[in-house]
């Protein structure tokens, strides 16, 4: 009997890929997120049986539960939820960064996040299932700029100690996953669409690829049931601790 997966932004870089490994391992996929046209292909390639596309904005409350009650049968058992849909908005200091940039941050990677999450806890524990949020090294190395994604990721860290903490006893498995550079979408979308900015960033590199979590994502979820793993921070072998930073007079 195949599993079911529900993952949050699957309509590119850590979501898409993650969709695809599970869909190509067997698992039932539900594939969510706000571009209906970037789901589809994972319908084309797999087929309706196995990946059922749910196209809404993630920050809407009232289109997620309908969303959830319009499942079909098939795909209505959530075995593991996959909350990866998340962004960074903006490099600026505090004192220069865009509140709406804030706001939208905080209402897509906590408040969506801890929405869906409390939606789906029944069915997950009444299948023992688990719940793998993506959150970032940022949750504990902070740089500059960093600011509210850094918070907002420190958030969905702490959450998933608590949730772990919450569902002892009753085999719900809880990972947060915290990858560092990874080269997806995440910096044209932090730019506000500037691609030059993110070429230069992780040229010569070697970042991580989505296919990388991907697979980290598709390891944990296929762990023994008595295994959890509660948090995996991964960089590529190219990126290393922050220092600190000195400002001097004069």
């Amino acid at each position: 009997m195949s599993k079911t997966a529900l993952i949050t932004g699957a309509t590119s870089g850590f979501g898409a890929a993650a969709a695809r490994r599970f869909a190509a391992a067997g698992w039932k996929v539900v594939a969510t997120g706000r571009r209906a046209a970037r789901l589809q292909p994972l319908v084309d390639e797999f087929g309706a049986d196995t990946v059922h596309a749910a196209a809404f904005d993630i920050r809407d409350g009232a289109a997620m539960e309908a969303a959830l009650a319009a499942l079909p049968p098939a795909f209505a058992g959530i075995d593991l939820l996959v909350n990866n849909a998340g962004l960074a908005q903006g490099t600026a200091p505090a004192q220069h960064a865009s509140l709406e940039d804030w706001r939208t941050m905080i209402d897509t990677n906590v408040t969506a996040l801890v929405t869906l999450t409390h939606h789906l806890l029944p069915r997950l524990v009444e299948r023992r299932g688990a719940i793998i949020n993506i959150s970032s090294t940022a949750a504990i190395h902070p740089y500059p700029g960093g600011n509210a994604y850094g918070g907002t990721k420190a958030f969905v860290s702490q959450f998933s100690l608590g949730l772990r903490a919450d569902l002892h006893g009753t085999g719900v498995r809880v990972t947060t996953i915290e990858p560092g550079m990874a080269e997806t979408e995440f910096t044209v979308v932090r730019t506000h669409g500037n691609q030059a900015a993110s070429d230069q960033l992780y040229k010569g590199a070697n970042p991580m690829t989505a296919q990388d979590i991907a697979e980290q994502i598709f390891w944990v979820a296929n762990l023994p049931p008595h295994l959890n793993v509660n948090r995996l921070e991964i960089m590529p072998t190219s990126q290393s601790f922050a220092g600190f930073q000195v400002a001097r007079e004069g």
